[in-house]
Parts: C-alpha cells; structure tokens; sequence
C-alpha cells in the first residue's frame, strides 16, 4: 500500500499567537513532535516539542483556558506526589504566552500536601525548522542537532534561523543520545503548603523573514459593547483579542500594518484575506485599510509573468518566504498572483475607506495605483473579451481555482461534475462591477479622468451578466449560476457565492429579492450560518471545504449584504446561526466549519483543519456588529445611515467608540429598534431609512419549507 500523507487535524489543539509566532499544542499543554503541533515562527515550525514531565511522568490533564490575549493556562495533577488518599494535593500549572518573537512559559508546581515533596521537573524539547507546507502536507520530519550553549541553554540553527531555549535555574542536558532530544531539568523540593516556580523562554532570531510584527498597540478602537444578547459581546472581545495576535508588517515596509490571514497554514500577506479583513473592521477606524492598501499597492503587478500570475496593476495573492510546495502538484512562487479577485477588492476598500473618512492626503498617493487597478480590469481580466472577468491557470501547478472558494474542486454544476476552466464566477462579477462605480466614484471626486469609461464598463458587465447567469432553478425558480464554464456554460449549483452579489450594484432590486430568497432556504441556511453549496446538489458534503461546510466570513458578509438592503428577517436568521456557533466554539470563530443541520447535534461539527484564529473569521464580528447599529457613513457626502439590526430579535445595543471620521462615535438601539448615534463631526447628518423590504423570511430549520417568491 503506497503511504498516504494526511494533512494533519487542528480542530481539538489549543492555540496562542501574537504575530508573527504561533504556538499550537493538546488540551494537556503538550507540544508533541507530531502533526501541526509546535512552535511557529513566520511559516517556519521553531519548535516541535515541548513535553512536560515530572519524574518522567506526565502530568495528568484537568483544564485549560485564556491566559491574557495571547496565551494560554493549563492546569494539570501530579497524584502520585504528596499526601495519600483520594483528593489530589499536587498540582501543576502551565501558563504559556507567545510573543513576537518567541514563547514564555512559566510551570508553577502547587502543594497542598501535608509531607514535603521532592521531584525532578523536565521539559523535553526538540527543533525540526520545517516549512509550514511541510508540516500542512503531513510529511514526516527528523529533529535537529542541538547545540549546548550557557547553563540551562541550548539552541539550533539552520537556513539563517536560530532558536534559543533557556531554562532559568535548570541544567540543560544535550550530548549523545540527547542531541536530538535536549532535556531542561530542575530539581524541586516543597514544604508542606509551598508553591515553586520554574520558567524557560524560547527566542528567534529570523533575518530572513518577509513579515514581521509591528510596533505598538493595534491602530483601530477597542469600542466598549452592552447587548441583550451577550454572545455579541463575548464573541466581540475575543475576536479583537485574536485581531491584535494577526497584526503584521512587511519587513521592507514595517510603518504599515495589515492582518496575517490565519493559524497556522496562513500567517503571512494575503491579499484578498487581508483586504475583507480592513474592509470588515472600518467601523472601528481607517488605519488598518489605510497599512494593508499601501502594503499591498508596494507590491502592485507590473509586468505580464505568466509563472507568477503577474500582470501590470494586479494585487498579490499571498507572500511567503520561498516556493510553496505541497505534494497534490501545487507549486507556488513566493510572491504569487494568482487571484481574480483581490484587485477589486483593493479598489472598493479604498473606496469604502473614503466613505468611513480616510482623509484625503492618504488617499491621493493611492491613486495611481487605483488607475492601475482598473486598468488590470480592463485590459487583462478578460483574456477571451467576452465583457465577463474569468481565471485559469496556465502554469499547471497553481491555484485550478482563484476566487475565495480556491480548492480544486469548487466549482461544480448541480449533478456534481467539476466545471472546466477558464472560469467566470458569478461574485467576481459583483466585485468587478462594484469596483468600477467605486472607482469612478473616486477619479471623479479627486478630479481624475476616466469616471465615465467606468461607468459604463460597469453598465455593459451587467447587461452581459443578466444575459449568461440566470438558470432555472426548477421548484424554486430563477436563480444565479455559481459560474460560467470553458463554454460558457452555466455552472447550476445553488451556492452561497451568490449572497456577495447583493449591495454591489450589479442586481435589481427585484433581482436582489430573488437572492434573499434563495439565501433564506433550509438548503442553504438550516446549518449554524450560510452553506457554501446547497444540500440539494450532487456535490454537496457538510465537510467538503467549499462544497457544504460554513465559513464565518461568507456568512457575515451576505448577513451583512441583506441587512444592509433591508432583508432583516433574513439577516437576524444568520445572525442567530453564527451566534450560536460562536458559542459552541468558545467564542473564537474558525476558519470554516461543518454545514450539518443545526439539529444533528445541537452545535456545529469542527471541520478538522481549520485555521484558529482567522483574520476574517474574526472581524465578521465587527461586521456582525455594524449590521446590529445599522451605521452605514458616507463622509464626503456629509450624511451618516441609521438602520439598525437590533431591537425586537436581537435584543438592545449600545456601543461606544466607533470611529467615523476619526472621530469616536455612540450607537444606542433600543428593544424597539429605536436608534440614535452621538459624537458625529458637525458637518455630518444622520438619515434613517422608511420601513425595510423585510420581505423574505428567516433562515428555517432544515425540516421546514420556505415559499419562495415568484
């Protein structure tokens, strides 16, 4: 039997960041040398064991929990020591919190016992300096040679990197047999009722690193929240406490900072993780937008390079120190294009940061490169001129797929074949569309020509979209394709890719209506938020990564997207979904997970591998949070929206320290849907909408039905 490599599974490790370092290990505090489990530092493994034992002996495992925002206490029993009789009298406690350029940990041995204790406490280590592709592929690595250094010391060193651990107060043993396997050791004795404390730290020194962490505290504001419902505050706290652990720089540009997509695979620039990130965090100021648009505009395409996806105005899709490699074939170069979508999404942050109040002696370095971002769009998103914006791959070892939904295999008609590419996904169209009245909207104001050529590009893209997308839907009527195919074809699956269509620009209002509808159905929303395909089509699995599961981000922005058109039944219906898998998941949102019926099993199913914290995962709280106020500003045109989500459903909503022009702003709704916003700069005047569409209906249960309108 040929030996399968297995990515390995994330769903039940315990994890601390603080960028660019990341810590990952088991419920007991363990870092094993197997699967993901390890210290990383800036996609390199620095560590790969860190094993606990007292007398040779582990400790047994009773609970763990946060320890500030980027680390984590474990607390553990020692039965065999101390007093006889059934109630443990000692016990260890693990605390452990990374930094950005390394780890600290702190062991404190607790005695209750009546006689002194006398053991030896050892931390076994190990360092294998595996790239993290290496580790994501479930390959096997061997560990390195230690080098003893100082008492209680030891280090590695390989490719440029160094690792340092220092146990204070321990002798540190690493020659012959455990050269590979360095021991940190301290002798202890305990008087009855006495409390030890052993610490070791691990430090790294990575010159070659493409990111690094920035200075200071996080640029946005820290609002303080009151809710009826107190899952929004919750999940609120620990998703800006999980904000602040992403925050990095480019290290030939470290003034500006920008969000790592996510732990482990993905804590590096990625252009269209990073760019929804800043988008979905404007609500508590613009700096973030503001360091990840000049980050990425650096790094702008210039040229045409067909084996990096390169082309001139083009946004990067991700950085990484060196080729990504991964055993399915899949080789990319360590600064990657291959995206169809981050362009676009770089032009409306720009133009939403405008609209939020960036002033406008940050946005006019940028225009340039907005003029550039358009001309990609004009000029080479559409290589077959047909007026839709498609992908392929050429090189045969990059992304098959390069939209969000990137895995090989997510782009399937209803019976379950896989499309062919080129491919013309329905949302990118959205986002092209978008980006054109945006970017007009930004060429007129700054006085730059070229407002009414986009304008009308946008014109003929929806002229063109309304003419290939729409499919019969059967039982449920008119509906989006997910795609085009290498035919033109309509991909006629029922996925959520269609909800980013909704405040766009490129549907009708009746159209927009249709979309809500089908959002709403038990096939697409009867799990614990949006299903990325419905459980109606061939293709679908609750564990497929873009075929069934949920993502947190998808869900927040079509729950934005309907809230914001006025389909509230529909968005307090995904609200509720995803409040309650935050729930489930401690209030620390993955990457994805399954998209079972929410009552299989009471709670959303871990989808194994999914990164933990994730950028966009995490601010979908924000943007949870901006749809509950209903805040919608428009700075240059001098009026705020009042729209709120909250009241009946969702309970009151009080927020201070939103920014709106820089300036911290209050949003109180109360039970009844009544709001008011205070501390808006004089020049701006707040609007409120009449009634909503509230026409389609909540998100049901899976065992339910949902009419839909004709």
């Amino acid at each position: 039997m040929i030996e399968r490599h297995l990515q390995p599974l994330l769903h039940e490790l315990v994890g601390a960041v603080l960028a660019p370092t990341s810590a990952l290990g088991d419920r007991a505090g363990q870092i094993r040398p197997t699967g993901v489990q390890g210290v990383f530092h800036a996609d390199t493994r620095v560590l790969s064991r860190a094993e606990l034992r007292i007398d040779d002996r582990e400790p047994e495992a009773l609970t763990h929990g946060p320890a500030g925002p980027h680390g984590t206490r474990f607390v553990g029993l020692a039965r065999w020591l101390g007093d006889p009789g059934p109630d443990p009298t000692v016990r260890v406690e693990r605390t452990r919190r990374v930094g950005p350029h390394g780890l600290d940990e702190e062991v404190r041995v607790v005695s209750t016992a009546a006689v002194p204790v006398q053991a030896t406490v050892g931390v076994d280590l190990a360092c294998d300096l595996a790239p993290i592709e290496v580790v994501k592929s479930g390959a096997t690595t061997a560990p390195l040679k230690a080098r003893p250094g100082q008492p209680g010391q030891v280090s590695w060193t390989a490719d440029g990197v160094t690792v340092t651990v220092t146990g204070d107060g321990a002798t540190g043993h690493a020659d012959g047999d455990r050269a590979t396997a360095p021991r940190l050791c301290w002798p202890i004795t305990l008087r009855p009722r006495e409390t030890v404390t052993l610490r070791w730290r691990l430090r790294v020194h990575d010159p070659r690193a493409v990111v690094t962490a920035p200075a200071g505290e996080p640029e946005w504001a820290r609002p303080q929240v009151r809710a009826d419902d107190r899952r929004l505050v919750r999940l609120l706290d620990r998703s800006l406490d999980d904000l602040r652990g992403l925050r990095l720089t480019d290290a030939t540009a470290p003034g500006d900072v920008f969000l790592g997509a996510g732990v482990p695979w993905f804590l590096t620039l990625f252009g269209r993780d990073s760019l929804w990130a800043a988008r979905m965090m404007l609500p508590l100021g613009t700096d973030l937008a503001a360091g990840t648009l000049r980050v990425l505009a650096r790094r702008q395409g210039a040229r045409v390079d067909p084996a990096t996806g390169e082309a001139p105005g083009k946004i990067l899709h991700e950085l990484r120190r060196h080729e990504f490699t991964l055993d399915d074939g899949l080789r990319l170069p360590p600064a990657y294009y291959g995206t169809v979508d981050a362009t676009m999404l770089w032009v409306s942050l720009l133009h939403d940061a405008w609209r939020w109040g960036l002033p406008a002696d940050q946005i006019e370095p940028l225009l340039p490169h907005l003029e550039a971002a358009l001309g990609w769009l004009g000029e080479h998103a559409d290589a077959d001129g047909d007026g839709l914006v498609e992908y392929v791959d050429t090189t045969g070892h990059g992304l098959a797929n390069q939209g969000w939904k990137d895995s090989g295999d997510a782009v399937r008609f209803h019976d379950g074949r896989l499309a062919a590419p080129p491919i013309v996904l329905a949302e990118v169209q959205g986002y092209a569309y978008q980006a054109a009245i945006n970017g007009a909207d930004l060429l007129d104001a700054f006085g730059r020509p070229g407002g009414d050529r986009w304008r009308g590009y946008a014109a003929r893209l929806a002229e063109r979209f309304r003419a290939s997308f729409w499919v019969d839907g059967g039982p449920d009527g008119p509906r989006p394709a997910l795609a085009l195919d290498r035919d033109k074809r309509p991909v006629d699956s029922l996925t959520s890719n269609i909800g980013h269509l909704l405040g766009t620009g490129l549907l009708s209002v009746e159209e927009e209506t249709r979309v809500a509808a089908l959002l709403t159905g038990a096939a697409l929303a009867g799990g614990f938020g949006l299903r990325t395909m419905s459980i109606d089509d061939a293709g679908f699995s609750s564990l497929s990564y873009h075929c069934g599961s949920i993502w947190a981000h998808d869900t927040a922005i079509v729950l934005a997207g309907l809230a914001r058109a006025g389909f509230r039944q529909a968005a307090l219906g995904l609200a509720e979904g995803l409040l309650g898998a935050a729930e489930a998941f401690d209030y620390r949102l993955p990457e994805l997970y399954g998209g079972d019926d929410r009552d299989l099993l009471g709670r959303p199913t871990p989808y194994p591998a999914a990164c933990r914290p994730q950028a966009w995962s995490a601010a979908a709280a924000v943007l949870l949070l901006q749809a509950a106020t209903g805040l919608y500003p428009d700075v240059p045109a001098g009026t705020v929206r009042l729209a709120p989500l909250a009241g009946a459903e969702l309970g009151a909503v009080a927020v201070a320290g939103l920014r709106v022009a820089g300036a911290p702003v209050d949003v109180t709704v109360d039970r009844d849907g009544a709001a008011a916003v205070s501390g808006l700069p004089g020049h701006l005047s707040v609007t409120k909408p009449a009634a909503g569409r509230s026409t389609v209906p909540a998100p049901r249960p899976a065992d339910d039905t949902v009419a839909l309108p004709r």
